[in-house]
């Protein structure tokens, strides 16, 4: 990081100018463009451009739209974003801020129903390795036409002999289960009571199955509605627009792109200068498990500058991209591992905060709610293992360049 620092702000490497900036932003826009096509094909709605008079309305039985589609608008739309957040000195000030909120509000739109869908599947598969029993398969979204299930009652009664924990309502009980089953502050907590996980495991994994998929199918539901709203419209037009014209604005003449690039990247390796590394080092902290399963379902303040260092890491490689004219740079294999180990973490702390949701569900059976215990213990083990290796990756990325 270092070394690739010291590149972009050389004195004596050749500027790079706006060009660079209007060139990529306008093949990100017929990217973006591209995939709304692919969407039409795929039986969406269909895009007539030009002010709401040439706009169509939706083809009768389009009731889905392309997953390849949707993650390629989503890519396009992040890194249009992405540039004007970074290069935003550069570019008309009113263009830019309108456009870039709406172009967040559609890829966030859009990334929700693979998130359900993938959180689902981590889950599943956690619950199997956790109890040793055959992972249940997801099924498929309910139709957003079809009235949403209600959770049924799943208390059940405990098999004779087995351990009984406390009262499944109070979110203490449960971590009160969790933490007999397991030392969780040691390096390696030992496998729960298989027995007793295993009852519940089932009616956990129906729980999640049932919750996860309702929310899956309420991300369909949005997403083709924001592909069909008049909101998606407006932002296409604007998109359409910059396939051909990108408004700079006058500091835009005769800048070097380097300097925003390098600012992009001083800002990331602040944000990893104040990450709690030193929590990172321990294979486990515990005080996030008390916190996941608190009656407060906000989010974990430690995850938070986390995934921020995350969103920081993307911005870095976008900019990078504009600077090399848009072509995909070169990852340095150390800096590769940090992204994953951020988008594990990211994954892990979601899927962790959807097991302690499922288990303040009211009326599950204290077996259920001590597997979901149980799996959230285990995500939050993974959020630790996954800060230890952005931890080693990056500390071995430091000394490599510094040397």
């Amino acid at each position: 990081m270092a070394q690739r620092h010291h590149e972009l702000t050389d004195s004596t490497a050749a500027p790079v100018a706006e060009d660079a900036l209007t060139g990529y932003l306008r093949a990100q826009a017929v990217e973006f463009l591209r995939a709304l096509r692919l969407h039409q094909e795929s039986g969406g709605a269909p895009y007539g451009g030009g002010g709401a008079a040439g706009r169509a309305q939706p083809r009768a039985g389009g009731a889905g739209h392309s997953p390849d589609a949707a993650r390629a608008l989503r890519r396009a739309a992040r890194r249009i974003s992405g540039t004007l957040h970074t290069f935003r000195p550069l570019l008309d000030p009113g263009w830019s801020e309108q456009i870039r909120p709406e172009l967040s509000w559609l890829s966030g739109t859009l990334a929700q129903e693979h998130a359900c869908e993938a959180r689902l599947e981590r889950l599943l598969l956690a619950l199997h390795r956790l109890s040793g029993t055959s992972p249940t398969p997801p099924t498929p979204p309910v139709p957003s036409s079809a009235p949403a299930r209600q959770p049924a009652d799943l208390t059940e009664a405990a098999p004779v002999g087995a351990p009984t924990p406390t009262s499944p309502a109070s979110p203490t009980a449960t971590v009160t289960a969790v933490t007999a089953a397991a030392t969780l502050t040691s390096p390696h907590p030992p496998l729960p009571d298989r027995a007793h996980l295993t009852v519940g495991a089932v009616k956990a994994g129906a729980l999640l199955d049932r919750q996860l998929n309702l929310a899956r199918t309420r991300a369909h539901s949005a997403a083709l509605q924001a592909l069909g709203s008049s909101r998606f419209h407006a932002v296409a037009d604007q998109v359409a627009v910059l396939a051909s014209e990108v408004p700079l604005a006058p500091a835009a003449v005769g800048a070097d792109l380097r300097s925003f690039a390098a600012a992009a990247e001083e800002r990331l390796t602040d944000a990893v200068v104040a990450l709690p590394l030193v929590t990172a080092g321990h294979p486990y902290n515990a005080e996030a498990l008390v916190h996941g399963l608190s009656p407060d379902p906000a989010p974990h303040p430690q995850d938070t500058p986390w995934h921020q260092v995350r969103l920081l890491l993307r911005l870095h490689r976008y900019a990078l991209e504009v600077l090399h004219n848009g072509d995909r740079v070169p990852v340095d294999a150390r800096v590769l591992a940090a992204g994953e180990a951020l988008d594990r973490h990211r994954d892990a702390a979601e899927a962790a905060a959807a097991a302690a949701q499922a288990a303040r569900t009211p009326r599950i059976a204290p077996a259920t709610a001590y597997a979901l215990g149980v799996l959230h213990a285990d995500q939050r083990h993974e959020v630790e293992a996954a800060r230890y290796a952005f931890q080693r990756s990056w500390q071995k990325q430091t000394v490599g360049t510094s040397t």
